[in-house]
């Protein structure tokens, strides 16, 4: 794993004088690979990479290239199917004598062209430079585990992995793209190929961007399927042997390893398996505790690890650490994300650094297992429908009665989400209740909005359809962005076994009633899961990763949060500096709880004020 970073010169017949700012690049991307650096040059092109060694750490630097035909490649990533790709490619008389997994790249290329990508396995995000066609082919891999953000002009192209990093290199990018702000107040998020910078475009998960002499063109080559597949009972045999796989494959690295561990199903599962496949491994299972009770996890975390055997380490997050941290976050990334859970998951990555170069997440289960509560939605909002008019009124008004809470997801919040959404369509209801700022909290801040429209499955269809929106827009644009940038910080690479093909594969093949049955989420992999864990831990109720916002805006974090807000940043997104210290006020004083809209206009304000010290 690594940053990765280049620049192609403008129009044929351009050389690559200088270093272009891919140096100034590399600087900016060290965090991501303290193991080394290396620059390459191939006519037009200059790519350079920065280097976690994982695999192969004697043989593992990049740029790679073929000197017979000059292509050059850079991938941060891991291909975990390299030695599949090796065999055929030493079938075809291509012989790849590089041991590092990447080396197969341009080989693979050249026997295929722009189509090997469809044959990687593993997290990527890749650049290649074929000077004889004159092409620049960039790419992202299936799920979107890596990014890669570029920008064309005149000169040329530049490309990096992060936001932060091609800043750096030419500050005159600092241009705000205003549509893009206003869809990350709703979603908390940017969906590709939108960046918070007008001239900063990203990658799509499955999609390969190509630039030559005739343009730019976008193509997706994978997307999940979870309508078109057959679908079948699942076989719990079938499944063991290809989780079991996926695990085996992707801890097959000679760096230490270990796993993120919060004690609740998905993380649990991975680490039994983990521990069944690497038996004779040192393992650690690395946990972050709170002070505050409901949303503290750790004895849970704690109870799995010394089940499995696995070594527990545990860090914790208080609210003095948060200021630091989220601006150092969003400094090093260049870009904001409302994830309250990427503080969390950052004090987890840089305790784990210190140990091990790569741990196990179980990022991607809810979404392809069906585990979360508002996959339940169909019906219980078709049980409040047939409720009286005057019913729901009554209901709708108790709801809104209820004081909020510091404690975390109370029944109380979930009705106040629930009756404010329960009589829209079942995917426009799904998107209010995800929103980082609701619908009614938006029209009060009189923000700008990015207007979107989807068109309603119908009920049948409608599981899949949450799981389709949810698969290509919060987890690959928020989850996994929060596990790269948070990891990736300290130099601690992340893994998502349920991502891998065979387990992604395996997943559409089952019917709507072996992932959600009447209240009952992830049926399937409960029941598979028994084989592994205790059923105390199977049907626990689901927690998540979050943070205490609601009572640390009320208290620590109140004085920041009133500075940061008022501030007046956010007059970009048309949100005055009155109105969100009203909103901040309503939170202090009890009248409502807007923890989530909060934080994600103060990682706003955040991300705006490192825009102001970037331009000097």
């Amino acid at each position: 794993m690594c940053g990765i970073a280049g620049f192609v010169a403008g129009p044929p017949g351009h050389e690559v004088a200088a270093d272009e700012g891919v140096e100034s690049l590399l600087r900016a991307l060290a965090h991501r690979g303290p193991d080394g650096q290396a620059l390459r040059r191939s006519g037009r092109a200059l790519f350079g990479a920065t280097r976690l060694a994982i695999r192969s750490p004697g043989d593992g630097a990049q740029p790679v290239i073929d000197e017979a035909s000059g292509v050059v490649a850079v991938c941060n990533g891991e291909i975990d199917n390299h030695r599949d790709l090796r065999r055929w490619l030493a079938a075809r008389g291509s012989t790849v004598t590089s041991a590092v997994d990447i080396a197969v790249v341009p080989a693979l290329y050249l026997e295929l062209g722009p189509d090997f990508v469809a044959r990687l396995e593993g997290p990527f995000a890749l650049a290649l430079w074929d000077p004889r066609h004159g092409r620049l082919l960039l790419a992202r891999d299936r799920v979107g585990e890596k990014s890669l953000f570029f920008a064309v002009r005149a000169s040329g192209v530049r490309f990096a992995s992060e936001i932060a990093a091609l800043v750096r290199a030419d500050p005159t990018l600092l241009s705000i793209d205003e549509p893009a702000l206003a869809g990350y107040l709703d979603r908390g998020f940017f969906e590709a190929p939108r960046s918070p910078l007008a001239e900063v475009r990203k990658l799509a998960p499955g999609e390969v961007v190509t630039l030559d002499e005739n343009g730019m063109t976008r193509r997706r080559y994978w997307r999940l399927d979870l309508t078109g597949a057959e679908k079948r009972r699942p076989d719990p045999d079938l499944f063991d042997r290809v989780l079991h796989e996926a695990v085996e494959r992707q801890t097959e690295v000679d760096a230490d390893f270990g796993v993120l561990l919060s004690g609740g199903l998905d993380s649990s599962l991975l680490a039994a398996v983990a521990r069944r496949v690497r038996p004779l491994r040192h393992m650690a299972a690395y946990t972050v505790r709170f002070d505050e009770p409901s949303y503290d996890e750790g004895s849970g975390a704690l109870r799995v690890a010394r089940t499995l055997g696995i070594e527990p380490v545990v860090s914790r997050l208080r609210a003095d650490d948060v200021p630091d941290l989220l601006r150092d976050l969003v400094a090093r990334a260049g870009e904001p994300l409302a994830d309250p859970a990427w503080l969390p998951l950052a004090v987890l990555a840089r305790r784990a650094a210190r140990d091990v170069r790569m741990v196990l997440s179980g990022e991607g289960a809810d979404e392809l297992f069906g585990g979360y509560p508002t996959y339940v939605a169909p019906v219980v909002a078709d049980v409040w429908q047939r409720f009286p008019v005057v019913v729901r009124d009554l209901l709708h008004r108790a709801a809104d009665a209820l004081p909020p809470s510091d404690r975390k997801v109370t029944l109380g919040f979930l009705l106040k989400r629930f009756v404010k959404a329960a009589a829209l369509g079942g995917l426009e209801r799904h998107r209010a209740w995800l929103a980082s700022i609701p619908p009614d909290v938006l029209d009060r801040l009189e923000a700008k909005t990015l207007q979107s429209y989807m068109p309603e499955p119908s009920r049948e269809a409608l599981l899949d359809a949450l799981q389709q929106y949810d698969f290509e827009t919060a987890l690959a644009e928020a989850l996994l962005t929060k596990a790269d940038r948070g990891g990736m910080r300290f130099g601690l690479e992340l893994r998502a076994p349920f991502l891998a093909p065979g387990v992604m594969a395996f997943a559409t093949t089952f019917p709507a009633s072996e992932r959600v049955r009447g209240l009952t989420t992830k049926v399937f992999l409960k029941r598979y899961a028994r084989r592994h864990l205790p059923r105390s831990v199977v049907y626990q109720r689901k927690r998540g990763l979050s943070v205490p916002l609601a009572g640390w805006l009320r208290g620590p974090l109140q004085g920041w949060a009133t500075e940061t807000l008022g501030g007046g940043r956010l007059d970009v997104v048309g949100i005055s500096r009155r109105d969100a210290l009203a909103l901040l006020d309503d939170h202090v004083v009890g009248r409502a709880d807007h923890a989530r809209a909060l934080w994600t206009l103060i990682v706003l304000g955040e991300w705006l004020a490192w825009t102001e010290r970037m331009r000097g």
